[in-house]
């Protein structure tokens, strides 16, 4: 636990004969929770959904009516997580500093609480091929990128329930991966409405996605030769990505993303603070609980490229 802060480690803030003291001066990378995630509000301890199966297809009519049907899906279970955060203030160092800095003290700690949930919020796309999941208890209990995705209906998964690759991003891995996507199949193998329309990289391959279609011609192909990958996709540069892989990539249908893609609010940021009645430090919190998560696979293909 950190120590209070104290007159003492900023003795030069009691001191006005610096030409200026300033605190703050970078902008935070811009927060991506509201561009990938459909965000829920909660009141519960957890949240918790069920998936029912599709409808086989409707048979020949010989005099008697067949009757069908539907396997049950998964359930998926998201439960939020607690974060909590202080700062402390020797009440002589308030009082005694003489430049506007360390005033924000909520803001500072609204700031923190910020950049810690956009932090969480690329974990399902970093881990994304690991099964060790931070809020969830999923039924399937397969990673959101796998080449093992099950279903519950006995029908066959050798086809459409791959959306894991390691491809390396070119022209040639992008137009793969979208035929791969409009062949993904729903629980009981039958062929399902795609449309990919999303490439989500880090930003050291944000060029290279915007040179392959960014121009209605090959970049490939010096024959004047047109390029079918142009208008398809828009790039979305997620810097916090390249902290954890620089080559990894994601193709997404933007749609179903916000569909199955889930970020709980269960308490959004609440600050407090208070004076200790004995010693005179100001104390200043935040909490918030917040949990993210999927329902479903079938939006996403990653590439975790080696």
């Amino acid at each position: 636990m950190a120590n209070p802060l104290t007159s003492s480690q900023f003795v030069r803030l009691l001191d006005k004969r610096f030409t200026d003291v300033f605190e703050g001066l970078f902008t935070q990378i811009p927060p991506m929770i509201d561009t990938l995630y459909s965000k829920k509000s909660s009141d519960s301890a957890w949240e918790e959904y069920f998936e029912i199966g599709s409808l086989g297809d409707i048979p020949e009519f010989n005099g008697k009516i067949e009757y069908l049907s539907i396997a049950p899906g998964y359930t998926t279970k998201i439960e939020p997580k607690e974060y909590a955060g202080g700062l402390q203030f020797e009440r002589k160092l308030l009082d005694d500093k003489k430049w506007p800095v360390l005033d924000g003290r909520v803001e500072q700690l609204t700031k923190s609480a910020l950049r810690t949930m956009d932090k969480i919020a690329v974990r399902p796309f970093v881990y994304a091929w690991s099964s060790a999941f931070d809020f969830m208890t999923s039924e399937e209990g397969v990673a959101l990128c796998s080449d093992s995705h099950t279903t519950k209906s006995g029908t066959s998964t050798t086809y459409g329930f791959d959306n894991a690759g390691t491809s390396a991003l070119d022209k040639t891995s992008i137009a793969a991966t979208r035929l791969l996507m409009k062949g993904f199949r729903d629980d009981i193998s039958e062929r399902i409405e795609m449309n990919p329309d999303i490439l989500l990289v880090p930003s050291n391959l944000a060029d290279t996605a915007g040179e392959i279609i960014g121009t209605d011609k090959d970049p490939e192909n010096g024959n004047n030769t047109k390029n079918m990958l142009y208008g398809k996709f828009k790039i979305i540069e997620y810097p916090r990505l390249d902290d954890y892989d620089t080559n990894n990539w994601y193709m997404i249908d933007g749609a179903k993303m916000k569909q199955f893609l889930l970020w709980i609010d269960r308490i959004r940021p609440e600050s407090q603070n208070t004076v200790d009645f004995e010693t005179f430090i100001w104390k200043f919190s935040i909490y918030f609980r917040i949990a993210c998560g999927w329902l479903n696979w079938r939006w996403l293909f990653g590439h975790q490229v080696t």
